[in-house]
């Protein structure tokens, strides 16, 4: 063979030999860009009861007179009926705190239906505000606080809202179990596919619902009931998982 030949049959072969060695690289390419594609997405969710442990509750007075003075004179008065009525019920002064006093004048209506510019009375409102961990008491005297107009105080009692002090830990406690639903999922779903899970590819957490018991309210937005004492918590977790 000559030298000519040689080298023809030389570069022949180091092609051959570069053409094997790229689509070795680009078939294994493709097959792990095929395996990354591998990924099922699952949705994880855990579900808790909870009890409130602290309540809020806000119960408001009002006067009304002809003169403004005479409208403080008889706030004054409602105000120390209703302290000590609720000190009765074995609250302290410290659990009891009350606002500052809105005053709205009134004026006189005329005959045609519009207001005039002369002052008809004077209407003065307080509210008195009641934060405890003390929940079924709370609760119990915001139902019979309207014993007060009995001794005649004009008194509305407001709904108690209701709230978890331990939301922050709970949701972190949630997530976990919600995380663990979805891996119990994804492992059914690839192994009714002949397939194993290899790993978790990303995972992004959803709106925590706080609903009254037995609710089946839901919100994209998420939901934070403040209505009841007794509450469900359910937590939602969105995981991409890698398998095999």
């Amino acid at each position: 063979m000559n030298n000519k030949n040689f080298t023809y049959v030389l570069v022949a072969l180091i092609i051959g030999i570069s053409f094997t060695i790229s689509s070795y690289f680009l078939s294994n390419g493709l097959i792990n860009l095929r395996a990354e594609r591998k990924v099922i997405t699952v949705t994880g969710s855990a579900k808790k009861q909870l009890r409130s442990d602290l309540v809020k509750w806000t119960g408001m007075y009002t006067v009304v007179a002809k003169d403004l003075k005479e409208a403080y004179k008889f706030l004054e008065e409602s105000q120390k009926k209703v302290k000590d009525y609720f000190l009765s019920k074995g609250l302290s002064e410290k659990d009891l705190i009350f606002s500052s006093i809105s005053t709205q004048t009134i004026y006189e209506m005329l005959p045609n239906g519009i207001y005039s510019t002369k002052v008809d009375s004077y209407k003065l409102s307080q509210s008195i505000q009641i934060t405890s961990k003390d929940v079924d008491k709370i609760t119990e005297l915001s139902r019979k606080s309207t014993e007060l107009i009995n001794s005649g105080v004009q008194f509305e009692s407001m709904p108690p809202q209701y709230y978890y002090t331990k939301l922050a830990d709970l949701k972190i406690e949630m997530l976990s179990l919600a995380t663990e639903d979805a891996v119990r999922r994804a492992k059914q779903i690839a192994k009714s596919t002949g397939s194993q899970v290899e790993r978790l590819k990303s995972a992004s957490m959803g709106v925590f619902q706080i609903t009254p018991l037995y609710s089946t309210e839901v919100s994209d937005y998420g939901i934070n009931d403040t209505t009841s004492i007794d509450k469900e918590i359910t937590a939602v977790v969105n995981c991409e998982f890698i398998i095999k």
